[in-house]
């Protein structure tokens, strides 16, 4: 559920796309993961602010204002093959992505 629904410029005159997203939420759990749940796609230990997209470049940042205001998220992880629909938001355990759930919310890309 990808749909676009304008094109902004920031203040540092970068152009900034808005795009309406499904948005689901990942823990460190193998469950959750590969067998490496603490290490992203990107080679990077996942932390607060890391968000998965196979649409975009890993470095790629973005910001859900609707749920986190102007908290900036990079793109460093990946979600199985076929999940080029969403992005998955890194929680530090599983009762937090489990309450996040599953929300369709505005993304704003930054060049």
């Amino acid at each position: 559920m990808l749909k676009e629904s304008s094109v902004l410029a920031d203040s540092a005159n970068k152009s900034q796309k808005v795009v309406k997203i499904l948005a689901t939420a990942y823990s460190s759990s193998v469950d959750e993961t590969d067998d490496t749940p603490f290490i992203t796609a990107s080679g990077s230990h996942v932390r607060n602010g890391v968000i998965a997209a196979n649409f975009l470049p890993f470095g790629s940042k973005v910001k859900l204002p609707a749920v986190f205001g102007d908290k900036v998220f990079t793109v460093e992880d990946r979600l199985k093959d076929g999940y080029n629909d969403r992005v998955d938001i890194w929680f530090p355990s599983k009762g937090e992505a489990l309450k996040f759930g599953v929300q369709v919310i505005e993304m704003e890309i930054f060049d």
